[in-house]
């Protein structure tokens, strides 16, 4: 069972400023070779941060207003929120471990040695 939640150009606002959690956003598409990469990655990262970090993703071919309000220029793009303000943003596919120290810092939780 998926931990993520859909984003939607209508829930966006509703799933980012109704939490205290912090929100990370990936920002992709179903043609992305990349998106399909991260997303174990990103479905691993919503099951070790529950309780943390609220996780989503929101597909741009279908939602393309919230996608064009953050400027979303190329895909996947990880976007975390504190507070509904970006704070962190990532671009690309990239390593477990960079996502990890991303969030870590934003939460400021230690990373076990």
């Amino acid at each position: 069972m998926s931990r993520t939640i859909q984003l939607t150009d209508s829930n966006f606002d509703e799933e980012l400023f109704e939490t205290k959690l912090p929100v990370l956003v990936e920002f992709w598409a179903d043609w992305c070779g990349p998106c399909k990469k991260m997303g174990p990655v990103i479905e691993e990262i919503a099951e070790e941060f529950e309780g943390q970090l609220k996780v989503a993703k929101l597909n741009v071919d279908d939602n393309p207003g919230a996608a064009s309000f953050y400027g979303i220029r190329g895909i996947p793009t990880l976007i975390l929120f504190k507070e509904g303000k970006p704070v962190e943003e990532v671009i690309g596919a990239v390593p477990k471990e960079h996502l990890v120290e991303v969030i870590s810092r934003v939460l400021n939780v230690r990373l076990s040695a």
